[in-house]
């Protein structure tokens, strides 16, 4: 790549420039809806999707099934859960066939959030992506993960959730 910038160094600035416009559009989107979500339903995008997905189990999930379904650690989905609760979003239950087990039911309140907030990144990029061949999922798919090694990202936790922060995040508190 050297000796290419060398001979031709419009060449190799103009993509270097063109790859990091493009993701510092991705950051800015990612980062432009967290905000429209945090304004609209007072909620992280971790948040939402926790709720999206126990509204998806019929209003009930486990944190354990929380986890897994987000990719993330029991102790990410407790943190997550805790702030709903605190929000009255949800609510913890302990389960009736298993003592040791609670389940996490959302609220009326928490089905309302989840009603009232913007459509969510992932969704319109999800059904974009749906949209391609197989072979353009596949190159797409394997030049994030590149980006992502390039960037020494790929041991950090990660769920698929577009949100910029931590998954920790308190959000804003109302």
């Amino acid at each position: 790549m050297h000796a290419t910038l060398a001979l031709f160094p419009e060449f190799g600035m103009d993509r270097i420039d063109e790859s990091l416009i493009a993701l510092r559009r991705i950051l800015r989107s990612t980062e432009l809806y967290s905000k429209d979500l945090a304004q609209a339903a007072g909620l992280t995008p971790a948040q939402l999707r926790v709720l999206q997905i126990a509204v998806g189990n019929g209003g009930s999930s486990t944190p354990k099934a929380l986890a897994t379904q987000m990719g993330v650690s029991q102790a990410t989905v407790t943190v997550l859960v805790d702030k709903l609760v605190a929000r009255g979003q949800v609510t913890r239950v302990r389960s009736s066939t298993d003592r040791r087990q609670t389940n996490v039911v959302v609220t009326e309140k928490g089905r309302a959030a989840t009603e009232e907030a913007p459509d969510a990144l992932q969704q319109r990029y999800v059904k974009a992506f749906e949209k391609l061949e197989d072979w353009e999922q596949a190159q797409l798919v394997s030049s994030l993960e590149r980006v992502a090694a390039m960037l020494d990202a790929e041991a950090i936790d990660a769920a698929p959730v577009l949100a910029i922060g931590e998954l920790k995040q308190a959000g804003p508190e109302h």
